[in-house]
């Protein structure tokens, strides 16, 4: 069972949620009850060397700053560690703080399915000021065929009224976030 609520200002549900369901095949996680979730996978190439370069974009923030994102974060995702990334045009930038919830090294798997991967990545969770509530998580892995894929998961919900009458706007905003961590992915390996 997760934890409800954790230190430090992190207060949505199921704490590390994005890192058990990382363990399972894409499409199989459970997801808190009134957020909505994101779990797309794409292959990106194959090899130790693509898995080591996606999984190193990821834990030193490359994805984000490929995607367009400003990071003001320490080097590597670490638990603990808070970034504050930035989302706009020039300096119009609406600040958006987490902290990293977990983070995995590159290391080996054995998933419930029985298949063997490699998986790298992290967590992080939405902190007080973010527009929403929930975690998203950046996952890069590498299959038993040698195929690399990037996995994006993430449950969410508006984190007040204001960001709730929004919406629309921030469903948009999400759906286009997505698809630049996707071509970042792509760009790293």
């Amino acid at each position: 069972m997760l934890p409800k609520t954790s230190r430090g200002g992190l207060n949505y549900p199921e704490l590390g949620r994005t890192r058990l369901n990382a363990e399972l095949p894409s499409g199989q996680g459970r997801w808190p009850d009134g957020f909505g979730h994101v779990d797309r996978q794409i292959r990106v190439g194959s090899g130790d060397a693509a898995f080591k370069a996606l999984a190193e974009g990821i834990l030193t923030w490359q994805i984000q700053r490929r995607a367009g994102l400003r990071v003001a974060a320490p080097p590597r995702a670490v638990v603990g560690a808070r970034v504050v990334s930035g989302f706009g045009v020039g300096d119009l930038r609406m600040p958006v703080p987490c902290q990293v919830v977990w983070a995995l090294e590159p290391t080996g798997a054995l998933r419930s399915d029985g298949t063997e991967v490699e998986l790298a990545g992290f967590g992080y969770g939405t902190l007080p000021g973010h527009p929403a509530l929930g975690e998203e998580a950046f996952v890069a892995m590498k299959a038993s065929d040698g195929g690399v894929y990037f996995r994006l998961l993430a449950f969410s919900r508006p984190s007040g009224l204001l960001f709730k009458l929004g919406a629309p706007v921030t469903k948009l905003t999400q759906r286009n976030v997505t698809k630049s961590y996707l071509q970042a992915a792509r760009s790293l390996t």
